[in-house]
């Protein structure tokens, strides 16, 4: 038999590739014969860098860059084996790097990613993915290009600032960006569909969770219409409706635009950077997981995108959880064929989530399922 053993972390407790050993003890003690591959999964947003690396290798670069704030921050980017660079956007300008009582997108930029980018292709790296979830930003993307060497001015030639107050000022822009930059792919993990304006645009649906309050939201978007408007002129270009330009607060159209970048489904773009396809081919049995399984792991969560690759194929698709959620039956539909809680009933959710014990229960209800399919057999 072949397993192939794709687990997403168990937040707050294990990582993918503990859990995924963890999986692949208990398959191993019931058959020792059985050929184990496990391989690292994320859907494309936290946690994906480490995962990444974790389970396919790779150094961890540090480096100082600016924050969302424009304040000076440690960060790091990730260069896997094949020196493809891992990023994720909420390291340097994510959210939760902004105090509750200073979230306000007008202010916060996106600099600091066209920073951590800069730093990559000096080094000679030229291979992207970048996950763009998570943001603390409204600025178009035009943060992150500043960095990258282009220039945004108001109408008497002065520099337009930065945040989404700056898209109001942008009459003109200039190019001064690296050649060394034509010669890099991005791949970015994107998970949603809004277009750059309009009312399922970047502002209107995630301006407010970022700070910006409702009787701003009108003119914020008109602004980042304008900055579109000029952008697309000034590269004769138009993805402002392209599904995915408002993601990040508009990251995913300064991508399209400027850095020619293909957005993808987190998952199905990590499904690929893990190479699980060539691996499914003589597969018997995968098994996948998360910590919490629920009625929202079908719409798009990492098991679910496991488990439909994984049908192409015809293996049959366990999967095991911390715990079950209302809605779990859900991911039936989904190519997964059952599913298992692994936490004890009479243990309380915080000891369950101490690693040790984590890695035991997983470990045990393999064991326990794996041994009841024996019998059936």
């Amino acid at each position: 038999m072949k397993y192939i053993v794709a687990m997403d972390s168990f937040k707050g407790s294990l990582s993918s590739m503990e859990a995924g050993n963890a999986v692949k003890k208990g398959i191993l003690t019931v058959d020792p014969d059985a050929a184990v591959v496990v391989k690292p999964l994320a859907d494309g947003g936290e946690g994906t860098m480490e995962a990444l690396r974790e389970g396919l290798g790779g150094t961890i670069v540090s480096l100082h860059a600016h924050g969302p704030l424009r304040e000076v921050r440690n960060t790091q980017y990730t260069v896997l084996p094949d020196r493809t660079v891992v990023m994720e956007m909420a390291k340097i300008a994510g959210l939760p790097l902004v105090p509750e009582e200073k979230r306000n997108p007008l202010y916060t930029s996106t600099y600091g990613l066209g920073e951590l980018i800069a730093d990559a292709v000096n080094k000679g790296y030229r291979n992207f993915i970048i996950g763009i979830g998570g943001s603390a930003t409204n600025d178009g993307g035009m943060g992150m290009l500043q960095a990258l060497g282009y220039r945004f001015s108001d109408k008497e030639g002065n520099d337009a600032g930065w945040g989404a107050q700056a898209l109001e000022k942008v009459h003109h822009i200039e190019d001064y960006h690296s050649s060394l930059l034509d010669e890099c792919t991005f791949l970015v993990a994107c998970d949603v569909d809004n277009p750059l304006c309009g009312i399922n645009g970047a502002t209107y649906v995630f301006g407010p969770q970022k700070g910006l309050q409702k009787a701003q939201l009108a003119t914020t978007d008109e602004w980042m219409n304008r900055y579109a408007d000029i952008c697309s002129s000034f590269t004769d270009t138009d993805y402002k409706n392209m599904p995915g330009s408002g993601a990040a607060g508009g990251l995913g159209y300064a991508f399209l635009t400027f850095l020619h970048a293909k957005l993808q489904p987190g998952i199905s773009l990590v499904l690929d950077a893990i190479g699980l396809q060539n691996e499914l081919a003589d597969a018997d049995c995968v098994m996948t997981g998360e910590g919490k399984l629920d009625g929202q792991t079908a719409y798009g969560k990492a098991p679910v995108g496991v488990a439909k690759l994984a049908k192409q194929y015809g293996c049959k698709v366990l999967a095991i959880a911390g715990s079950i959620g209302w809605g779990a039956e859900e991911v039936l539909h989904q190519g997964i064929d059952a599913y298992y809680g692994c936490m004890p009933e009479d243990c309380s959710l915080q000891e369950a989530m101490k690693p040790e014990n984590a890695k035991k229960n997983i470990t045990d209800t393999v064991v326990r399922v794996l041994e009841t399919y024996k019998k059936q057999d």
